[in-house]
């Protein structure tokens, strides 16, 4: 993977994040649903990710008791960060190991670019996860297929 890729899919990222808390308010859901706990774990992973690759201690919990509003805010501010590390990197930084401690107290140890891919699959996984919740609650969910945010062009 080349740092390019993963300035790609980190804007494939916040656009289907942003796409999927979008069709969260659209739809008839709880704020207290799983699909909206879901969100604010996309805001609290994402920031856990980016405190363990940057060398400092959690700054937030991995589910965050968020509003939509501070999950909006999140996914703001995760964006401008995002980009800013990206754009601190050089490509052999990729293969760099960081050590953090897991959610478990667990001592890890990972390439950045391994962490940077994981950051990417796990919005992923979460965003189909809601998108069945929000169809199971008789409302259409966000298209966040990649292949759609490069059709309609929101990737640079």
């Amino acid at each position: 993977m080349t740092l390019d890729t993963f300035q790609r899919l980190f804007a494939y990222d916040a656009w289907g994040n942003r796409a999927t808390l979008e069709s969260i308010r659209l739809a008839t859901i709880s704020p207290s649903s799983r699909a909206c706990a879901l969100v604010a774990h996309l805001v609290g992973a994402g920031r856990l990710w980016l405190d363990r690759l940057n060398g400092r201690p959690g700054s937030t919990e991995v589910w965050p008791p968020l509003s939509l509003d501070q999950c909006e805010i999140g996914f703001s501010d995760l964006e401008t960060a995002w980009r800013s590390y990206l754009d601190g990197l050089k490509p052999a930084d990729l293969e760099r190991k960081i050590s953090y401690t897991n959610s478990r107290g667990e001592r890890w140890e990972n390439t950045i670019g391994d962490v940077l891919m994981h950051v990417t699959l796990h919005g992923t996984y979460h965003r189909g996860q809601i998108a069945m919740q929000v169809r199971e609650s008789g409302n259409v969910p966000a298209y966040t297929d990649y292949i759609e945010a490069t059709r309609r062009g929101h990737l640079p």
